[in-house]
């Protein structure tokens, strides 16, 4: 069974790269063969202009992990780091204090890794990477686990990475991290690219989706939204917003129209959200295309 065919990825200095696929697709095996720890059948890949033929044979200055990283236990967070720079051959002390900063684990430094939630263990896997100051970081679902504090400094700290010049890789199931960090995406199903490009290109390509309305006047607005051209009323939201809120259906020029006739009309509007993502729903019609050539044939968990 073939793992990965047909994958065309070229990530340029100063990008943060997503790699999104459902389960199976192939997002880990790929990011294993960037990071030499897996050598493909065929193909030709180059990493940092770097031929690489055999695994272990990537660069020093490439550095991450895949399926989680890959932490001492019984060591600390300063003594896990300490233990990579004395690896490398690299004189740290001042720079482990730095990144344990910026991934903020300052407070537990002298903390055993075994005690961290799978948040803290993110954290300090990245860590681990930065402290190579890596040319190239790939990321395997750094947000897993992650609560919104942890996410916003592992945002701060991708992003602060590639606006120096270098190149990030990451898978995510996260459409929302995709969306706010990634200048280009690229989407894999059973092994094969089906998409890569901005994200801004797969949003406009995903047609009506449904939108989330509030306003100051629910049932006029319902009435406005039903006959505005290109507008399609889905029902009224469920749960506690139930009759308060209502979700349309529409490409964005006739939202922008049903936007502007609510506000004619006296009506204030108090929000306007798509129901999902703009790129979620590309994603989810994208792999839903590709469901008929399946023909039953699922990848194995071991060639994700």
């Amino acid at each position: 069974m073939v793992a990965l065919g047909g994958v065309d990825l070229d990530v340029v200095p100063g990008q943060i790269h997503g790699l999104v696929g459902p389960n199976g697709a192939g997002k880990t095996t790929l990011l294993g063969l960037i990071l030499g720890l897996a050598t493909a059948d065929n193909g030709r890949l180059e990493v940092l202009g770097t031929p690489i033929r055999r695994v272990l044979d990537a660069p020093d200055d490439v550095a991450g992990f895949v399926d989680g990283p890959g932490l001492y236990p019984w060591l600390t967070a300063r003594q896990n780091l300490a233990a990579l720079a004395s690896l490398r051959g690299l004189d740290t002390a001042a720079e482990i204090d730095e990144v344990l900063d910026q991934v903020g684990l300052t407070e537990v430094a002298d903390d055993r890794a075994h005690g961290f939630s799978l948040g803290m263990r993110q954290r300090l896997g990245l860590a681990a990477a930065l402290i190579t100051k890596p040319r190239l970081l790939v990321l395997d679902e750094p947000s897993n686990g992650l609560d919104p504090i942890g996410k916003r400094l592992i945002n701060r700290v991708l992003t602060r990475l590639a606006a120096g010049g270098a190149s990030v890789v990451l898978a995510s199931h996260r459409m929302d991290d995709v969306e706010s960090l990634c200048g280009e995406v690229t989407i894999l199903v059973t092994g094969r690219t089906v998409f890569s490009g901005p994200p801004s290109k797969l949003a406009a390509e995903s047609g009506e989706l449904d939108y989330r309305v509030v306003t100051s006047d629910p049932p006029a607005a319902r009435r406005v939204a039903a006959d505005t051209r290109g507008v399609g009323v889905v029902d009224d939201a469920s749960g506690r917003d139930h009759g308060e809120v209502i979700v349309v259906r529409a490409l964005v020029p006739a939202l922008d129209e049903l936007v502007v006739r609510l506000v004619h009309t006296g009506i204030a509007v108090r929000e306007l959200a798509p129901v999902v993502s703009p790129l979620e729903a590309a994603f989810l019609a994208l792999t839903a295309q590709q469901e008929p050539d399946l023909n039953g044939q699922q990848e194995t968990e071991a060639g994700r």
